[in-house]
């Protein structure tokens, strides 16, 4: 998932705007409480406004409330709507795989930009204002990626099929525009990046700045099973809305969403989601710097780290002020393995967040509502039952940070055999005329033109599948060198010069040559056991590591590489991808996500190595400091 991930304790920094965080014991907690930070808990309200009911608002459970929300509408937008919608928009505007996955990759490559810069002034700002910030650019974000739909114009279903000419030729007046959209849906990328990147880094912070140690777990854990909770909810509602026609008004002819030419509504969300995103501007900027209490609970609270030797620098000389300090960090063995592992782990989740739906859409022969739906309700319970048992087992053992990166190595390595799912539950390649079959003996593999269909003017660039009797798919009637065609429920052509005798003696002699629009039905019934082994494959992932933020780039690229039938324009420009080779497809992914596994579980190991816990009169220490805050909570 974008921008999500387990806190935890172990590593979190101290707030520099409340001073260093210090050991507290039972005679002294409030020896540590700076009169600055006191002075900055304020009522809640807008300059001198501050409305009595207002206060009710003004504390942990209240910034909560509106936190979850804004998580809840994040998850809908980026982890939810654009995952289902960017192969209807891969076939609107015209774009390959690896364009729709730069889309994808623009909101990471905006957070991890913007991540450090954020988390270091922000820190030192006021957080809910930032946090209203957040809002605004989530909003303004949702609507510039909708905007292309009401400025590219209706959708001309099957316009392609009419024009039948033979002799169309490539100019530059017939060269589409629809692929330059790929800026305005990377510039939404781009502020919804800007957008979650401080609810991701400072939204937390805050609220572990607002509530004691003991409780911060509860709190950040409620806060992102919300965010999990979004991504539901976006494949639901994203995947309702691509069973209504694009324009809203179905076209004259009234084929099902079966037809490849079918577009779903896929932008009417993402304007919905920006009206309901800006209402949260509201709550955000009526939040004070800082809650009441919060300077008390931050003195009560410690910090621990691996132990280098550098903890004495933090004391004396106040590291961590400056962009100077930032190499510190790099020098920290644990830290960065486990930076790495997580981003090795970060390019499986996310890449199968975004391309899953397209995975059982061509790979099952599915269509893209249903497949949408299918992935959401495997995805999304999978990442919060895993985080759920990982949470669980993590406080009801009471494991310290090196128990909990050898627990990281355990489930890495179960995930890693149940990716062994992509060898056993795939699908052969269906027969497709001109690409794995040919034409009844006839012409010649990877060359859509036969014999049979050499005089009919077919344009390579008009794909409308159709499914003959011989149960092999070809490209459009065209192709399949049919003749004439009727209405009767569903549309059906006869006099098909190229489709062979039916495999199964069921029909009569006037129905032999006649193919069906639409794509063969699939004889693949693999698909439970399929998405059977990859829900624990999710659920072991997530209890690893949540993923964070990484760019998809390399992901794309090997999806890209699984295709067989490209959309190739009168121009022979390479468009969409219209039928991948599933027994690839499946290969690469396992591949990618074992190669991935591989490299998570190297850099965990050697955190484990590396770690050294911090001594032991510093952990009890700590202990102290939670059983005096529990007293006074």
């Amino acid at each position: 998932m974008n921008g999500g991930g387990i806190e935890n304790p172990v590593f979190e920094p101290p707030s520099p705007d409340l001073g260093r965080r210090r050991q507290a014991s039972p005679a002294g907690v409030d020896a540590g409480v700076p009169a600055e930070a006191e002075a900055e808990e304020g009522p809640c309200g807008w300059g001198r406004c501050t409305p009595k009911a207002l206060q009710l608002c003004n504390n942990p459970e209240g910034y909560l409330a509106a936190y979850s929300l804004l998580a809840i509408f994040q998850g809908i937008v980026v982890n939810g709507l654009i995952n289902i919608s960017i192969s209807t928009i891969e076939k609107r505007y015209e774009l390959n795989s690896s364009l729709t996955g730069l889309i994808s990759a623009s909101y990471d490559i905006a957070f991890c930009v913007l991540s450090l810069f954020v988390s270091f002034f922000g820190e030192r700002g006021h957080k809910p204002r930032w946090l209203a910030f957040s809002a605004f650019m989530l909003g303004l974000g949702s609507l510039i990626f909708s905007l292309p739909h009401f400025s590219s114009g209706k959708y001309h279903y099957g316009a392609k099929l009419e024009a039948s000419s033979a002799n169309f030729t490539c100019n530059a007046s017939t060269k589409s525009s629809l692929p330059n959209y790929l800026y305005v849906f990377i510039l939404g990328q781009l502020l919804l990046g800007i957008g979650g990147t401080p609810l991701y880094t400072l939204g937390t912070a805050f609220i572990d700045d607002s509530v004691p140690t003991h409780k911060s777990s509860l709190y950040i854990g409620i806060g992102y099973a919300m965010s999990l909770l979004g991504p539901a909810i976006g494949y639901v509602l994203g995947g309702q809305l691509l069973t209504v026609y694009i324009d809203i008004q179905i076209p004259e002819r009234q084929d099902t969403t079966n037809d490849p030419r079918w577009l779903g509504a896929w932008w009417i969300a993402f304007v919905a989601c920006f009206f309901a995103i800006w209402l949260l501007i509201i709550p955000f900027s009526c939040f004070p710097k800082h809650l009441p209490g919060t300077a008390k609970i931050q003195a009560e609270k410690i910090s621990e780290t691996h132990n280098d030797g550098s903890e004495a620098l933090v004391e004396t000389k106040n590291i961590g002020k400056s962009f100077k300090d930032f190499p510190m960090a790099l020098l920290n063995p644990v830290l960065m393995s486990l930076i790495i592992a997580s981003s090795s782990e970060a390019l499986v989740a996310t890449g199968f967040a975004t391309f899953l739906p397209k995975f059982i859409e061509n790979q099952f022969g599915k269509t893209s509502s249903f497949s949408a739906i299918l992935g959401g309700l495997v995805l999304i319970p999978a990442a919060a039952l895993g985080q759920i048992i990982s949470g669980i087992l993590i406080s009801k053992c009471t494991m310290d940070c090196k128990s909990i990166i050898k627990f990281m190595i355990g489930t890495c390595s179960v995930a890693l055999l149940l990716n062994t799912v992509f060898l056993y539950a795939k699908c052969g390649n269906e027969p497709f005329a001109g690409v794995s079959e040919t034409y009844n003996g006839t012409g010649m593999l990877h060359n859509l033109t036969a014999p049979c269909n050499a005089n009919c003017g077919c344009l390579r660039f008009m794909y409308y599948p159709v499914c003959g009797r011989d149960e092999i798919q070809y490209f459009s009637p065209c192709f399949a060198g049919c003749s004439s065609y009727l209405f009767n429920n569903k549309k059906a052509y006869h006099n098909c010069s190229c489709i062979g005798k039916p495999k199964r003696e069921n029909g009569s002699e006037d129905f032999i040559y006649e193919a069906v629009a639409g794509k063969c039905p699939t004889q693949c019934k693999v698909l439970p056991l399929f998405l059977t082994f990859f829900f624990f494959t999710v659920v072991f992932t997530f209890m690893a590591v949540t993923p964070t933020t990484v760019a998809i780039l390399r992901y794309v690229f090997w999806l890209r590489n699984s295709c067989a039938l490209w959309d190739i324009d009168e121009c022979k420009t390479k468009g969409a991808c219209w039928v991948y080779d599933n027994e690839r497809m499946a290969y690469l992914l396992m591949g990618i996500s074992a190669a991935c596994k591989i490299i998570t579980i190297i850099f965990v190991v050697m955190a484990v190595y590396l770690y050294k816990p911090p001594p032991a009169s510093a952990a009890m220490s700590q202990k102290d400091s939670e059983m005096v805050s529990s007293v006074h909570t």
